[in-house]
């Protein structure tokens, strides 16, 4: 499928999920997004016979401690995310993007993924760890869809900086636009009315800008907050999903 074929409705049934999964009960999603570490090129196969696309999961804004590349880029980073116990990349350092290339080579030639899910964006927007790596990114990005062209890239958030990765990715997720998940406090709530309306505008408002599909991943722990997001999500016409934080399980939205 080409950008030009991709439209807000190639994605109306969504799964992210970075946990293990059973291939052959996946099925019937417009879009899978998984943790490619938990499958071989042979269930990848099962996953693209039973839903339409599937992306392999990439950050490309930090490298967790467990990840296979880590020892590889550990002594590249720019410091530390206690959150997710990962560690900020430096994209523009050759080694760390000889590394990304190979990984993203590996998922989409190796095991076959339709494309990538790519993370951290928003570390390079005036809010993140390493805005003066923009340039840097963008580059990156050039080169991944000058090899991958028929590959489908997914940016995660980073809405600040669309005008630079714009021309080289297909569509964006966003997430927390209805919810607001308190890492301190490990609370799951919705965000007041007047932040989830200045959000929303601000989603379709880049929707428009940019032409690109726009879908939404919210994070809800219970039926009734689930019910709550669904409630206000309804009529804003942008696909959703409601999941828990850490996204190691297929949402009970959609069991």
């Amino acid at each position: 499928m080409t950008q030009q074929a991709l439209t807000q409705q190639s994605y109306e049934k969504i799964l992210f999920c970075y946990g293990d999964l059973y291939p052959e009960k996946t099925t019937g999603y417009d879009l899978v997004v998984l943790e490619p570490i938990h499958f071989s090129a042979q269930d990848v196969t099962v996953f693209k016979n039973n839903n339409k696309k599937v992306l392999a999961y990439i950050s490309l804004g930090e490298v967790n401690e467990a990840a296979r590349h880590y020892e590889a880029l550990k002594g590249f980073t720019l410091g530390k995310n206690d959150i997710w116990n990962s560690h900020v990349l430096d994209i523009a350092n050759q080694e760390t993007r000889a590394a990304l290339h190979t990984l993203i080579a590996a998922h989409i030639e190796g095991k076959g993924f339709d494309g990538i899910f790519i993370d951290n964006i928003d570390n390079y927007t005036q809010w993140g760890p390493t805005p003066k790596k923009l340039a840097a990114l963008v580059e990156f990005l050039s080169e991944v869809k000058l090899r991958f062209r028929e590959s489908v890239i997914l940016q995660n958030a980073g809405l600040l900086i669309m005008q630079d990765t714009a021309p080289y990715i297909d569509a964006v997720a966003v997430e927390s636009v209805a919810t607001d998940y308190n890492f301190s406090t490990n609370h799951y709530r919705l965000r007041a009315k007047k932040d989830f309306k200045s959000r929303l505008d601000n989603v379709l408002t880049v929707k428009k800008q940019y032409q690109k599909p726009i879908l939404l991943i919210e994070y809800a722990n219970s039926k009734k907050l689930t019910k709550e997001v669904t409630k206000r999500l309804a009529g804003c016409k942008l696909p959703f999903v409601v999941a828990q934080i850490d996204l190691q399980t297929v949402p009970k939205s959609y069991e």
